[in-house]
């Protein structure tokens, strides 16, 4: 599942094309949520271009090495989810997520400065 999951990411980097999800708070709302645009920028990090990756999300280029690594372990292993991988590793990632989010929105809506792309 992770390298198909991988596969299809680096896939979508070449041709957008491809039917991927949008985000529904954007939809509705449209205020970008923590994870607006991580999917197109793994999609440019797993393709190579990481700065095109960084502009549309900082978090791009780790998405896409924990993506490869996930990949990797998950083949080697034969297991789905990495045993070293805990609780508190979640909360912290979306800790981040919030914080580098949170510091989007402050640029964009309260500075003026377009933080995010396409807005």
């Amino acid at each position: 599942m992770p390298a198909g999951l991988t596969g299809y990411l680096w896939l979508k980097g070449w041709h957008s094309a491809l039917p991927g999800l949008s985000c529904p708070l954007r939809a509705l709302t449209g205020i970008p949520c923590p994870t607006c645009f991580l999917t197109r920028a793994t999609a440019a990090a797993l393709n190579g271009r990481f700065g095109e990756s960084v502009e549309l999300h900082a978090f791009g280029p780790i998405a896409a090495a924990a993506l490869l690594a996930w990949s990797v372990q998950a083949l080697w292993t034969r297991r789905l989810l990495p045993e070293a991988l805990k609780g508190s590793h979640l909360v912290l990632v979306a800790g981040l997520l919030l914080l580098y989010w949170a510091g989007r929105m402050g640029l964009t809506y309260g500075v003026g400065i377009a933080a995010f792309p396409h807005i």
